[in-house]
């Protein structure tokens, strides 16, 4: 078994001791540096990355190999990548870059395993009369529309 193997192996392992956790990334550099991006259905705290990082690093002999290892959560101006995170991320403000369209921002009503709904109010000119008037506009994207999805934090 390479030394990938063992840890992705790993990573699993102790993911599957925390259903409430799910991995984003695992890179494993030439010279072994192992960085671990975490993110949970209720968040990730500095304890639950504390918790996967001694069941990988118990689990590895330094003897045998030289690494480092990281463990982080992703951080709130991190890009959405999973589908299980805009499913955690229903009703919080999102801005979404897409494939030769205008980027949206608005507020994500819904999110499944295909697609996700956002929704927004923009200021439209009256359809008679002057002025303008306030509507609310919905719309659905799949994941493959979507270049880039960050929450917004007020």
């Amino acid at each position: 078994m390479t030394f990938k193997d063992q840890v992705n192996e790993l990573v699993q392992v102790a993911l599957d001791s925390r259903p409430d956790l799910f991995l984003i990334a695992c890179k494993i550099s030439t010279d072994n540096h192992i960085s671990i991006l975490l993110d949970g259905d209720e968040g990730v705290n500095l304890q639950s990355c504390v918790e996967v990082s001694r069941q990988i690093e118990h689990n590895l002999d330094r003897e045998q190999h030289d690494f480092s290892l990281e463990v982080a959560s992703a951080g709130v101006g991190s890009p959405l990548k999973k589908t299980r995170q805009y499913v955690k991320n229903v009703g919080r403000k999102l801005r979404i870059e897409r494939n030769e369209a205008p980027t949206i921002e608005g507020t994500l009503v819904d999110a499944n395993e295909e697609k996700v709904t956002l929704e927004w109010k923009q200021r439209e000119p009256k359809p008679v009369g002057k002025g303008k008037v306030t509507i609310t506009k919905q719309e659905t994207l799949s994941y493959q529309e979507i270049v880039s999805a960050k929450v917004l934090v007020k």
